[in-house]
């Protein structure tokens, strides 16, 4: 079993005109994703959306503007991922925050973790993930897309 905390964060990267970056699993084809992964240590955790970010696709959150989505989401973990944590823990706490870009752009994959990478529109992007709460998400960025 692992050590892992099951504390995340799912980081929205998407540009002013309501694109959305997706990355696809390199464990899980067809498995479409925003940016995600585990608080380490006792990181606040616009850290650790700092720090999946750079880790994940190459991007600097610093450069950009990183915001608290304050949406918290309790979900059962998938039974094939339930190794990577402690005995007895099936349930994980999602921590959301949206990354706003001016425009989309390229990003380097972490290849360990994803294959490939898409730009797409919000709604076809929810329609794509694989995540209830991903999906969720997606479907709420309108509200934060700029004026």
């Amino acid at each position: 079993m692992g050590n892992k905390q099951p504390v995340s964060v799912l980081v929205v990267i998407h540009a002013a005109d309501g694109q959305v970056l997706l990355i696809e699993r390199a464990d899980r084809a067809g498995f479409w994703q925003s940016v995600t992964g585990s608080r380490e240590g006792q990181e606040a955790l616009i850290d650790t959306a700092r720090r999946e970010v750079r880790e994940e696709t190459g991007l600097d959150a610093d450069a950009y503007a990183l915001s608290d989505w304050h949406i918290t989401n309790r979900y059962e973990i998938y039974p094939h991922w339930r190794h990577r944590y402690p005995p007895g823990v099936t349930e994980n706490e999602e921590h959301v925050f949206g990354l706003l870009l001016p425009a989309p752009r390229p990003v380097t994959l972490a290849p360990d973790e994803h294959c490939r990478y898409q730009w797409l529109p919000w709604a076809e992007a929810a329609d794509k993930v694989f995540s209830p709460s991903n999906a969720e998400a997606l479907r709420l960025l309108p509200r934060y897309l700029p004026s």
